[in-house]
């Protein structure tokens, strides 16, 4: 799936899903290395786990960050 970011330098982030499980993650853009640490890190978590851990993570002043917007999309897709 493909979820555009807002607020981010991360343009997208595209993710794969089954069975509540995560993957796999690509952030497009943003912070490379931590970006891809985060993807490494999270493949094989629950969606759950993974939302409950990352969402409200800001980057700087910003309200939100690459992290917060992967749980953002990770939380579409349970809608």
């Amino acid at each position: 799936m493909k979820y555009k970011t807002h607020g981010v330098c991360c343009t997208e982030i595209d993710f794969e899903v089954e069975n509540n499980i995560i993957k796999s993650v690509e952030f497009k853009n943003g912070c490379a290395g931590n970006t891809a640490g985060i993807a490494k890190l999270i493949v094989g978590m629950s969606v759950d786990d993974v939302i409950e851990k990352l969402e409200g993570t800001r980057c700087g002043f910003r309200e939100t960050s690459c992290p917060d917007q992967l749980a953002k999309a990770l939380k579409s897709i349970k809608e």
